[in-house]
């Protein structure tokens, strides 16, 4: 039985329903299925020395890996344990044609106490490192995330040799929210779930091997290095990179990078180090590689890595590059579709602010603090429910007008080709996220938007989420393709808690299920949409 399968047994009496669910769904029948049982519940640790509670699933945090192959059918049915409606979304998994499993407040009704809700998704044409997460409220800080790993079908080239081994590294802060603060300051970071020299992952002298690091925190950019040892970059979310080597690397928040790390240093034990960037004080957390024939454990003090350096993380981030040449998800080169020929017709500037609405702290889009509503909006799109949101209420420019708050929609056209500006008036750096697609970074630079911008552009590389650095400007350009209601945020979960999100409704007059796929005869109803029939068109 292929691994991720374990679970088949329990769903052996619902795996007829579910796979013709699936078919009705338009999902591949001819890719492989992989089936998930996950049991939602709290737990205590103390990653820090002190007993605090956290979200676990199937008794594990961070929760279960995701192993999976382009194109493959996830069946994931989970199990609300919690005292709580709860839901997962999937940071970086584009969901083709298929917003209704997207898994945010927006698209999606929580779980509830005591019920569960399958996911039926397919990793349609993806490859890369990617990790799952819980969407509401604020239990992202509480854990329940994990990590996915999306392999190359095996005739596709992969433009490095076969690795000795894969690791996994979830690296973020982490806080103490026992103590009764809604958000307090990090209290340090944690890797895989665990504090200093907590997790160790062993190498044999004179392999390599692949590390895929993701920054699964809520308000801190890391670095990551490894003490002697260099980092090859070969992807980032999804894309072949160039394979530049660094001794460190900035990793922002939501971010994930694949590196190859040679095991060619004398056999003794190493530290792996996260700290934080742009803070103060430094945090800073440890693992150990350790090599196989070993007999030192590691001793010292860590390597130091960059603290505040804006300058410096602003060059690296300008050297990482996508490799045009290498095969994707499928045979093809991933720079077959030429990105700087496309025309753009269509301009969108996002500037975020930190404003105070009714004498309480908020964050803002264009002046918008998003508001939640009381019915998921992909819902009310679909039941015709009047009241819950107005198309075009995100204005797609700064208006200067004093904040407000407001559910926040941005109307685009299906297959247009827009090009994205997030501008940040503040000190601090910014980490923004949209699901459903991958975009392409193709201008970043310290200063206030030029009108001029598009002769300071450079190379284009691609990822899910990216950070703008302080009194910064960022653009990328992005085809408009995955038709739903998607999800833009900030990184920081603080600010996307407080408004600064809305959602984009990529809209066709088409009920082609080419386009879209139906509403899952599954789907749970919340809200003005209970007692309506999830009844596919």
């Amino acid at each position: 039985m292929r691994k991720g399968s374990r679970a088949f047994s329990c769903l052996c009496f619902s795996v007829v329903a579910v796979v013709i669910l699936g078919l009705i769904n338009g999902i591949n029948g001819e890719s492989p299925y992989r089936f998930f049982t996950w049991r939602v519940t709290y737990g205590h640790i103390s990653p820090l020395g002190i007993r605090q509670q956290v979200i676990m699933i199937n008794g594990q945090f961070p929760g279960p890996e995701i192993d999976c192959v382009t194109n493959d059918n996830l069946i994931i049915s989970v199990e609300n344990h919690l005292s709580e409606p709860f839901l997962l979304s999937w940071n970086g998994l584009q969901n083709r044609r298929n917003s209704w499993e997207d898994g945010m407040p927006g698209t999606n009704c929580p779980i509830p106490p005591r019920k569960n809700f399958t996911y039926v998704l397919q990793v349609k044409d993806q490859i890369g490192s990617f990790f799952y997460f819980p969407s509401l409220g604020l239990h992202k800080a509480a854990g329940g995330f994990g990590a996915i790993r999306i392999y190359s079908r095996p005739r596709i080239p992969v433009p490095f040799p076969p690795p000795a081994g894969d690791f996994t590294i979830l690296a973020g802060d982490w806080l103490m929210l026992d103590r009764g603060h809604s958000l307090p300051s990090p209290d340090g970071l944690l890797i895989n779930g665990r504090g200093w020299n907590g997790h160790s992952f062993t190498v044999d002298e004179g392999k390599t091997y692949r590390f895929r690091i993701s920054n699964v925190g809520i308000s801190t950019s890391i670095n990551f290095r490894i003490q002697g040892h260099e980092l090859k970059l070969v992807e980032t979310e999804g894309s072949h990179t160039l394979q530049t080597t660094y001794n460190s690397l900035d990793i922002h928040l939501g971010q994930s990078y694949s590196v190859l790390i040679t095991a060619n240093q004398a056999p003794k034990d190493y530290y792996i180090v996260v700290s934080s960037r742009f803070t103060s004080p430094v945090l800073t957390t440890t693992a150990v590689l350790h090599y196989s024939n070993s007999r030192r454990w590691v001793s010292g003090s860590p390597p130091i890595g960059p603290t505040a350096q804006i300058d410096w993380s602003v060059h690296q981030a300008r050297s990482i590059r996508r490799n045009l040449t290498a095969s994707g998800p499928r045979p093809n080169p991933q720079g077959s579709y030429h990105y700087g020929m496309v025309q753009v017709q269509r301009t969108i500037v996002l500037a975020n602010s930190a404003p105070f609405i009714n004498m309480r702290q908020r964050y803002a889009v264009n002046s918008v603090s998003y508001r939640q509503p009381d019915t998921p909006l992909k819902l009310a799109d679909y039941f015709n429910i009047s009241g819950v949101y107005s198309s075009g209420s995100m204005p797609s420019n700064p208006t200067w007008v004093p904040a407000y708050l407001q559910t926040a929609v941005l109307q685009a056209d299906y297959r247009s080709f827009v090009e994205i500006v997030f501008q940040n008036w503040e000190e601090s750096v910014q980490s923004w996220h949209i699901d459903g697609y991958a975009f392409f970074v193709v201008g970043s630079t310290v200063q206030v938007y030029p009108k001029s911008r598009t002769a300071m552009y450079m190379s284009l590389h691609c990822f899910a989420s990216m950070q703008v650095y302080p009194k910064s400007w960022t653009a990328i350009y992005m085809s408009l393709d995955n038709v739903g209601m998607w999800n833009v945020r900030s990184e920081n979960w603080a600010r996307q808690y407080l408004g600064q999100q809305f959602y984009m409704k990529v809209y066709t007059s088409s009920n082609s299920w080419r386009d879209e796929l139906p509403i899952p005869k599954n789907t749970l109803l919340c809200g003005r949409a209970r007692g309506h029939h999830s009844r596919p068109l």
